[in-house]
């Protein structure tokens, strides 16, 4: 038969014939179908010679008399040189003009022809011959492999995300099946509410310091008054957009004050203050008639748009994500607050600022820097992203006391409001570089 010769160590192998035996995962298995291979060389280890680690010396389907036959001594591994491997490129070119004979004799052979399988697990079994030295490399790497894959798995922790909707789903004011389409709009929606950052240049009269008098003024008759938070702050949002819109004189920028919060009060409040009122607390300035005119001039210039999101929107559903108690939410909107008297912080959206608000308070309450994965999931920030407002927030908080605009820094300072303006900045998040 072609290519018998025990000397030859080409790697005869039939077109038809798939069965081989493959090192994988530490054993050998049969590749494809029933078909088995004779184990031909596995290492030199088993015979005592030294052996060639690089090499693999494959034995042809014709070869397996001579593994069959135990007089006759098992084939040496030969150094692969390129003399080497240009006779087995020869010799396996032969063997296929043979493979369909020997495919046939293979057929029709009986079992009591054929000679005997040697399998791998018969190795294992015994103790005369050592398992081969890369099949223990091969299971010690595997399993070496497979403990590192634990150890990772089991210090990967990922944090699960609280659907904090669920202690609501009973309570048909939370709606709960419409809240995240809800706040996606506000999230499309805020831009609109929002003003440039450089919008006082246009204003010949006025300035970003009379601003933020105004403003600090009016946090105070929103405090006296008792009106709801949404009041305020919608009482911002009236007045830098009818500002970024309409050239104001000095001298008419507090009446603008105190019709921006009457049409806030209409809008969000139960019980509306009386236009006599809004005169009385700024020292009778104003008439009635002067207040009503301005009334009609900032809704036409508003377009009648009083449907914003604010930063007080956010910061319900913010802090309802970080599971906060009263002392969080307090010093939380302390903090806001703060920013409503500053307009540099108009370049931040809604949802920035509420979203800092919050991580600024864990951060001084906690001492450390703390935004957890449901915080994150909800206000779409991460903490990289509220670093910059927030570290402006601490400033803020940190020189709240001092200065002339003290409105807010007073307000809650008091024991309804839990003293939070009494906390300590958190002033280690100054030191962070973006």
């Amino acid at each position: 038969m072609a290519g018998s010769d025990e000397n030859n160590p080409g790697l005869a192998r039939p077109a038809h014939f798939q069965g081989g035996l493959r090192v994988g995962v530490g054993k050998f298995v049969p590749e494809v179908g029933h078909n088995r291979r004779a184990l031909s060389n596995i290492n030199r280890n088993l015979v005592g010679v030294p052996p060639y680690p690089c090499t693999v010396n494959k034995i042809g389907l014709t070869e397996r008399q001579t593994i069959c036959d135990k007089n006759l001594p098992i084939p040496v591994h030969r150094p692969i040189t390129r003399r080497f491997a240009a006779e087995i490129a020869n010799k396996q070119q032969h063997c296929l003009e043979e493979a369909k004979p020997i495919s046939s004799s293979l057929t029709n052979a009986t079992a009591s022809e054929e000679c005997t399988i040697i399998d791998v697990d018969d190795f294992r079994g015994t103790n005369d011959l050592p398992v081969p030295m890369f099949v223990k490399h091969t299971e010690a790497m595997m399993d070496e492999i497979d403990q590192m894959e634990e150890v990772e798995m089991e210090d990967i922790a990922v944090e699960p995300v609280t659907d904090i909707d669920s202690c609501d789903s009973k309570n048909p004011l939370a709606v709960v099946d419409y809240v995240e389409d809800i706040y996606a709009y506000y999230r499309k929606a805020e831009s609109s509410s929002c003003v440039s950052r450089s919008y006082m240049v246009q204003q010949f009269d006025i300035n970003e310091k009379m601003r933020a008098i105004l403003i600090d003024w009016l946090i105070e008759v929103h405090y006296k008054f008792e009106l709801m938070d949404e009041t305020l702050f919608l009482t911002v949002n009236l007045i830098d957009r009818f500002l970024a819109q309409q050239t104001v004189v000095r001298k008419k920028l507090q009446l603008v004050g105190v019709t921006a919060m009457l049409l806030a009060c209409k809008y969000e409040e139960v019980s509306v203050p009386v236009v006599e009122d809004l005169i009385l607390i700024s020292d009778k300035a104003y008439t009635r008639k002067e207040v009503l005119d301005m009334e009609k001039l900032m809704v036409n210039t508003l377009q009648f748009n009083m449907s914003v999101p604010t930063p007080y929107a956010f910061m319900r559903r913010f802090l309802k994500a970080a599971q906060a108690d009263k002392k969080l939410e307090l010093l939380s909107f302390f903090i806001v607050e703060l920013c409503l008297v500053e307009c540099e912080m108009l370049r931040f959206p809604p949802s920035l600022l509420a979203a800092a608000a919050i991580y600024t308070a864990q951060c001084s309450i906690n001492g450390s820097r703390q935004w957890t994965k449901t915080s994150e999931w909800h206000t779409n920030y991460t903490e990289d992203q509220l670093l910059e407002c927030s570290m402006l927030m601490v400033g803020f908080h940190h020189k709240a006391g001092t200065g002339k605009l003290t409105g807010v820094y007073r307000k809650y300072s008091t024991s309804k409001f839990g003293y939070a303006a009494k906390s300590e900045a958190a002033v280690f998040l100054l030191d962070t570089r973006l």
